[in-house]
Order: structure tokens, then C-alpha cells, then sequence
């Protein structure tokens, strides 16, 4: 791991291990900055020269939650592989680095999920960045003639809701790991190539009336 470059980022970083364990104690019960400092044996005033306010301390949490995952989204958008590679290689990484949290401590992730519900206007910007760089895969992808007949924004919001339970972690608890794959991914990701685009534009059945039958 990279050595931190100040000793803010230091204290930064092993403020954030004692957040962990306030989690782990206590649960998703909202955490003051008196009680971290507290927990970290510090005054108050001295825990503000690392954070300027509650925010900042959120937003550091947010941070450190998702970085793994954006680095995989980073590393996958920007490389040489096939675009079907990427795509699935997109979803399958971040799916494995929630599984291994899931199985690792997964009431302490219960617990994060449940703080980010709480204060979702902080964690929306990291909900938003996966939607961008699943567009980068998704506009190459239309270079290469997949796609045909959606905008980036209708194939990125249907290849959302094809892939959901792979990508959301809520989900995870529901059904667990039993009834996911990444080989069942891939098959799906398999099914978005071949069946998103000009055939199933063309056969659209939305606006069909269906009747409904009590």
C-alpha cells in the first residue's frame, strides 16, 4: 500500500479505521463528530484539522468505500481488451470485490449500505460515475455496430436493470452468492450483445396494451 503523503492524509486514514469500528460496534447509528473523536481519543478541535465538518467526513467515507471499484472501473474502460470482454470484465471485478466484503464482514457492509441509504446525496456522484464509464464501454461498443437503434442513455439504463443483481449489494443480501455467477454474468452479458440492437428496436412490444387478468 502507498505510504500517505502528509501526515493529515495519516491521520486521515486511521480516522476512517476507527469509523470502521464504530460501525462494527454500533451499527448504522449516526456517528458525531464528538463520538468519533471520542473514540479516537482526541478533542474535537484537533479531530477538525482533518475534517472540516461532518460532510467532509461522509464524503471521505464514501470515498474509501468506493475506490476499489472505481479503480476497476478506470482500469477496465481504459483497456485494449474486445468491448465484450470489457463490458463483462466491468461488472464481474466489482462484483467479486462486493462478494469478497459481503463474505468478509457482511454486517459491517449491511451496516455501510444502510449509512449511504441515510445520506444518499453524498454517494449519488459515485452511483452516477458508474453510469458514466459504463457509457464509455457502451459508445465503443456502438462504434463496433452493437447497439444499434438506442441512444447510449436507453442501452446503458436497459443493460442497468439486465445486470442489477450483480451490481447492487441490497441485492446481495437478498438472494446471496448461492444463485450468482460470473459465469451466469457472462451469459448475460452474452444476451445484452446479441439481443440489444436493431431487431429488438425494431420488435419493441413498449406500448402494448396488456390486459390484465384478475
Amino acid at each position: 500500500m502507498a505510504r500517505p503523503h502528509t501526515d493529515i492524509e495519516a491521520g486521515r486514514n486511521a480516522l476512517l479505521e476507527v469509523v470502521d469500528d464504530l460501525v462494527r460496534n454500533r451499527g448504522a447509528v449516526d456517528i458525531s463528530m464528538t463520538d468519533l473523536a471520542a473514540a479516537a481519543g482526541m478533542s474535537a478541535s484537533n479531530l477538525y484539522r482533518f475534517f472540516d465538518n461532518k460532510e467532509a467526513l461522509l464524503e471521505a467515507v464514501a470515498e474509501r468505500f468506493f475506490a476499489e471499484k472505481i479503480h476497476i472501473m478506470v482500469e477496465v474502460t481504459e483497456s485494449d481488451l474486445p468491448v465484450r470482454d470489457k463490458m463483462y470484465q466491468y461488472f464481474a471485478r466489482r462484483y467479486l470485490a462486493i462478494v469478497e466484503q459481503y463474505e468478509a464482514e457482511p454486517d459491517l457492509l449491511k451496516s455501510y449500505l444502510e449509512i449511504g441509504h441515510q445520506y444518499f446525496e453524498v454517494v449519488r456522484g459515485y452511483v452516477d460515475l458508474g453510469d458514466h464509464y459504463l457509457s464509455i464501454i457502451v459508445a465503443e461498443a456502438m462504434e463496433q455496430g452493437y447497439f444499434e437503434g438506442l441512444s447510449i442513455d436507453e442501452a446503458v439504463s436497459l443493460i442497468n436493470q439486465m445486470v442489477q443483481c450483480y451490481t447492487s449489494p441490497d441485492i446481495l443480501f437478498r438472494v446471496g452468492t448461492a444463485k450468482l455467477s460470473i459465469t451466469k454474468l457472462a451469459m448475460i452479458v452474452d444476451a445484452i450483445f446479441l439481443g440489444l440492437g436493431k431487431k429488438m428496436a425494431t420488435h419493441s412490444v413498449a406500448g402494448s396494451h396488456i390486459k390484465i387478468v384478475s
